[in-house]
């Protein structure tokens, strides 16, 4: 590799792990230390900057071409996506509400598991005894992580378990319901966003709008505190626009491996600022869970390489736009 060429990956990577901290660092203060327990709201925000950031970079800037889709694939297959897409962003802001970033994180690296098994029952789709077995550390990461958890919460685990369902739920829907379209961050946001914003728009005015007024009147500088809630909502565009970066600078194993080292950063980060009390058995069930999601990650990226039509051989991915909804928890869908 060129000398140029790693520098771009590497500067593409550092952005990258920049925005994904930031906006879950931000979620998290917006929650704990704004007091603003509105995750409907902060999610619609995010929606609705997003929404307004991708028409910017596709129709005004023309940074990224548009990918075009017939009205009535809109509604018969980006709004269905759109659903699933608002219901998994809504649950991990949901789960940042009520547990630590650390813990979060590490409940949304079992989302390969829930993807495979999904396949598998809804698909029946064959997979490869290697896949099954890399999948063990990220289970036993996972209930070890639960276990030795000393911020637990049963309502936040079980929403940012969810999550990693309604993520794994998108992707398979995705093969089926965008087949024939070659969608990138960019135009993904574009066209999900405004869909997500209209199914969100009044869940967060009815159940929220009340809330919202009430700590408007309460909160000391509600105007400044307003401001970091829409600068979270710009930077989860920004995210999303840094993961069309990334995918187009680095390889698959790359993406794989800084992805996972990425959820590393953040757990280091959000404990370095709100000092969320972490055992030393729950720090290693969150690293057996990264060694298992890279060791996935690893095993997919193999399999892929092998010779189309070997006997038994289950469709992996076979490039890194394939490979991202199933080894990382960016995904395609971002941190809107």
């Amino acid at each position: 590799m060129e000398e140029g060429s790693m520098f771009r990956s590497l500067l593409a990577i550092i952005q990258w792990w920049g925005f994904n901290v930031t906006v879950i660092i931000m979620n998290k203060w917006i929650f704990q230390k704004l007091d603003f327990k509105f995750p409907l709201s902060v999610s619609c925000v995010h929606f609705i900057c997003s929404s307004i950031g991708a028409y910017i970079v596709i129709k005004v800037l023309k940074v990224k071409p548009l990918i075009v889709v017939d009205p009535e694939d809109r509604w018969r297959r980006i709004f269905p996506m759109s659903f699933v897409f608002c219901i998994n962003i809504v649950l991990g802001n949901v789960s940042l509400r009520y547990i630590p970033v650390s813990f979060m994180q590490t409940i949304k690296s079992f989302t390969p598991a829930t993807t495979v098994v999904l396949q598998w029952l809804v698909w029946r789709k064959y997979f490869d005894w290697r896949i099954w077995a890399s999948l063990v550390p990220i289970v036993g990461g996972i209930l070890l992580t639960s276990v030795t958890e000393l911020s637990f919460n049963m309502f936040g685990f079980c929403a940012a378990l969810f999550g990693c369902l309604a993520t794994s739920t998108k992707t398979i829907l995705a093969e089926s319901l965008l087949h024939g379209y070659k969608f990138d961050s960019i135009n993904t946001v574009y066209y999900m966003a405004p869909f997500a914003t209209m199914i969100l728009g009044i869940p967060a005015l009815l159940l929220e709008g009340n809330g919202i007024m009430s700590w408007f009147e309460a909160h000391p500088a509600p105007w400044s505190a307003l401001i970091i809630i829409f600068s979270s909502g710009v930077l989860a565009f920004c995210l999303n626009f840094s993961i069309f970066y990334v995918i187009h600078s680095t390889t698959a194993v790359t993406f794989n491996v800084a992805g996972n080292l990425k959820v590393a950063v953040a757990v280091l980060v959000s404990w370095l600022i709100f000092r969320n009390p972490i055992s030393y058995m729950n720090a290693v069930g969150c690293g057996i869970t990264l060694v298992g999601c890279t060791f996935y990650g690893y095993v997919r990226h193999m399999l892929s390489q092998q010779t189309p039509g070997t006997p038994r051989t289950p469709r992996t991915p076979r490039n890194k736009m394939e490979l991202l909804p199933l080894v990382n928890n960016d995904k395609l869908e971002g941190k809107v």
